[in-house]
């Protein structure tokens, strides 16, 4: 579901999906230590396909996602987001971008909804994927290999 805004409050978690997930490379690079809580999800309404050595998430109704949903420390959160937009190469605004961040809800174990983070294929990037891009059945990264 798009969520059009971040509820006002505390910092959004972050999706994470692919190499940011535990036990995958940029895990401990950039999360370990700065959250407070990681918990399994899924991120409806979205497909996966296979990138250079990374996952990219596209927005369409019928799929499914699966990842984690990852709480940061306070204390580290603009740190963390400032890294993970680098990262992702993502610059507000940029149409070079290889992923865009937006809002959108994700589905937690125990069935509740929550706004969170996620960094989707850019609108150039998803085209090119969508035209002649691996698609990764499942929506799971791990299931991949």
């Amino acid at each position: 579901m798009r969520v059009s805004t971040p509820p006002p409050g505390p910092h959004l978690p972050f999706f994470v999906y692919g190499t940011l997930r535990p036990g995958e490379v940029n895990h401990d690079l950039f999360l370990l230590g700065r959250t407070l809580n990681e918990e399994p999800a899924l991120f409806p309404g979205a497909v996966l396909y296979d990138g250079p050595g990374y996952p990219y998430a596209l927005e369409e109704p019928a799929g499914r996602v699966a990842g984690e949903l990852v709480t940061a420390r306070p204390e580290a959160y603009a740190g963390l987001l400032t890294e993970l937009d680098r990262l992702e190469e993502y610059r507000p605004g940029d149409p070079r971008n290889l992923y865009e961040r937006v809002v959108r809800e994700v589905m937690v174990g125990n069935g509740d909804r929550r706004a969170a983070w996620v960094y989707v294929a850019a609108p150039a990037v998803a085209a090119r994927l969508r035209s002649r891009g691996r698609r990764i059945e499942g929506g799971d990264w791990r299931a991949r290999r």
